[in-house]
């Protein structure tokens, strides 16, 4: 039993109890150094943290304590003594089959379990496998056009799209990014970061000076244009179907 733990179940004070341990190791020690077996715990300054001693030591140091408090320790050391002389199953269980069946019948299912789990990891390692191959050329994508701060005309787009810049336009007038008329970039584009705006100054022959706005695609919009189209095709293949 250890110093510490004698002190908890006395209620005396740990230093008083490790006194008392020298005390008594002191006297004991006048008959011959027959206490080898005792452990001594000591911290980084070399102080005396806990004593650790056996049935008959511990039992030595409590005969001079009042018999409440030897009776404590007493019946913690039979505890102690129980805990270790108790096997950990009950060996004559095991002549029982019913019982032997039991704990295979339990060992089997654990078995069963972690294979069932490992096969659904497997499974879903697989699935992220497949989704990261997948995604691998959205990703690169989105690497290569977000980052930067070039803009596109429309047939640029159209292009990185793969699709015509007739076609991308008019997906630009039915998502309202641009005007009907015009196919002038709208505000709310402009805002979102998916547009720009261009201004171009040309002679009109009848007009004179005139100026024209034309939308540019930044690195943001072509991006959410991918995502865009590739929905529209997809739901275009769904209605085929």
């Amino acid at each position: 039993m250890s110093s510490s733990e004698i002190a908890e179940l006395t209620g005396k004070q740990h230093k008083h109890v490790i006194r008392d341990i020298r005390e008594m190791l002191a006297e004991l020690e006048k008959d011959g150094p027959v206490l080898g077996h005792v452990r001594e715990d000591k911290d980084s300054r070399g102080y005396t943290e806990n004593f650790h001693l056996d049935r008959e030591l511990t039992e030595t140091l409590v005969t001079g304590y009042s018999i409440p408090l030897r009776h404590k320790v007493i019946r913690r050391l039979h505890e102690l003594e129980e805990k270790v002389a108790k096997p950990a199953f009950d060996l004559a269980a095991l002549s029982d089959p019913r019982t032997l069946l039991a704990l295979l019948t339990q060992n089997v299912t654990k078995v069963v379990t972690l294979e069932a789990d490992n096969s659904e990891l497997s499974h879903e390692n697989l699935m992220l496998e497949q989704k990261v191959a997948a995604d691998a050329p959205k990703v690169g994508f989105f690497d290569a056009v977000t980052v930067t701060h070039e803009t596109y005309s429309v047939a640029e787009a159209a292009k990185l799209i793969g699709t015509g810049q007739n076609r991308l336009m008019a997906f630009l007038r039915q998502r309202r990014w641009v005007t009907i008329r015009k196919n002038e970039p709208m505000q709310g584009p402009i805002e979102s970061g998916y547009l720009a705006s261009k201004l171009s100054t040309f002679e009109h022959p009848e007009n004179g000076k005139t100026t024209v706005v034309t939308p540019r695609v930044t690195g943001k919009g072509l991006t959410k244009l991918q995502a865009m189209w590739s929905r529209r095709e997809a739901d275009l293949l769904g209605g085929a179907q």
